[in-house]
């Protein structure tokens, strides 16, 4: 077997059990990925990727549509099989092992709720399935509805809730079997703006209670920079960077990191390329600005704190710009103009080669 990165911390969760309390004790278990490739056909989907998750961390896979975050997490999952690579759970190589014996579980991106059973008897099917019985499954799906603020809900049938809902009993499920690692493809793709939100605070709450690794697929940014210990930026079936979300975002390694993590600004600057970030831009008089991008503004969106301008620089390239509500109104333009965007020399970040 091959030997790798291994690190575990221990939780202990709380049920109920016919009235009693009951302690489980569970592993967070670290993930490490070495030389994991994945082809489907002849299409390359996964391309020879390494990657260590610390135990008990909280990780976003984050990159466009294609770039190979999801065949990772269903490799890690057991429901592909790696090309090539080895994957190593607490330690062990999981690569050939099926999801049952892996210590993860699972929540899909469409919930895949039954909708014949009610809330408490979804959450309480892994078990069923493992042969508890059914005062004991109950009691602990009774449990990890409280856990998750359903407990009122527990005998509707999934219809009967809202997506948020829905999306917290398909979390119970997950949890109820008490996983070293929680995998999640996209969880809050399917809700508003406004339930987002809600559910992003419930998940690292959720995450931060019970101490076991998450590893979550997203293609928001703002996502996973707000749940995210370590956030892994993917493309072309490859890892550009991974890092702390404030690490990644200050100090982009590439240009794509740069514009699809960061949104900065990228300027060919004599012999090396070059990051701003778009919220430390500033439009001013052109006199007053130490250095300066002149373009044409080809966008004015007003969200309350801010302002974001789309500006089309000489040679055609689009960057946007940040500004707040007070700088914005201080020295305002319209769709049309010729500005100036400036920034301090401190701000500018050179891009590796």
């Amino acid at each position: 077997m091959l030997k790798g990165w291994h690190a575990t911390c221990m939780f202990t969760n709380v049920l109920l059990v016919d009235g009693r309390q009951s302690r489980v004790q569970a592993e967070a278990t670290g993930v490490e990925l070495v030389a994991v490739s994945k082809l489907f056909g002849t299409t390359t989907a996964v391309d020879g990727i390494d990657l260590r998750i610390p135990a008990g961390s909280y990780c976003c896979l984050i990159g466009p549509s294609g770039c190979g975050k999801t065949s990772t997490l269903r490799m890690i999952a057991g429901h592909e099989t790696p090309t090539a690579g080895d994957i190593l759970i607490g330690g062990a190589n999981v690569t050939i092992l099926p999801p049952a014996k892996r210590g993860t579980a699972m929540m899909f991106q469409s919930y895949a709720l039954f909708p014949h059973l009610s809330c408490l008897d979804n959450v309480a099917f892994s078990l069923k399935m493992r042969g508890v019985g059914k005062a004991e499954r109950r009691a602990q799906a009774r449990a990890m509805l409280e856990r998750v603020q359903l407990a009122d809900l527990a005998e509707r049938r999934p219809a009967q809730l809202s997506g948020g809902q829905q999306q917290r009993i398909a979390l119970a499920r997950a949890l109820i079997t008490n996983p070293s690692v929680l995998l999640l493809d996209e969880p809050l793709s399917a809700l508003d703006p406004f339930l987002r939100g809600q559910m992003r605070e419930e998940l690292k709450r959720l995450q931060r209670e019970i101490g076991i690794t998450f590893i979550h697929v997203t293609h928001a940014q703002d996502e996973a920079m707000a749940l995210a210990d370590l956030v892994v930026v993917m493309e072309g079936g490859r890892i550009l960077q991974s890092g702390s979300p404030r690490e990644v975002f200050e100090r982009p390694n590439t240009i794509f990191v740069a514009r699809f993590l960061g949104g900065h600004v990228v300027l060919q600057d004599g012999p090396v390329r070059i990051a701003i970030r778009s919220d430390r831009m500033r439009l001013m008089p052109p006199a007053n600005l130490p250095l300066g991008l002149p373009g044409e503004v080809t966008a004015v969106e007003y969200h309350g704190p801010f302002v974001r301008l789309g500006l089309r620089d000489d040679a055609g390239a689009t960057h946007n710009v940040l500004l707040t509500e007070t700088d914005f109104y201080a020295y305002p333009v319209s769709l049309g103009d010729r500005v100036v965007a400036g920034y301090a020399p401190e701000d500018v970040h050179v891009l590796p080669n």
